[in-house]
């Protein structure tokens, strides 16, 4: 799963913010998406992962933040 590798992307470049055990992981239709939440949670502690694999392209984004903003997404299982 991409989001595993933003989490860990995460933990390298924050070490010091993500202090639980909870991760909840929410699904976006596409990249077009995914593009438009880089920039809602710009000023909230992200990290991004670029699949290397696939021209960079963006597949996932960690962040710690409020859950309201989050409310439309799907819960993915």
């Amino acid at each position: 799963m991409q989001a595993g590798h933003a989490v860990a992307e995460f933990l390298l470049t924050h070490t010091d913010i993500w202090k639980n055990s909870t991760l909840i992981y929410l699904g976006v239709k596409n990249e077009n998406e995914l593009e438009k939440w880089k920039y809602k949670i710009r000023k909230f502690p992200h990290a991004i992962f670029r699949e290397p694999d696939i021209d960079n392209q963006m597949t996932a984004i960690a962040v710690v933040s409020d859950c309201k903003m989050f409310k439309n997404l799907r819960l993915l299982e």
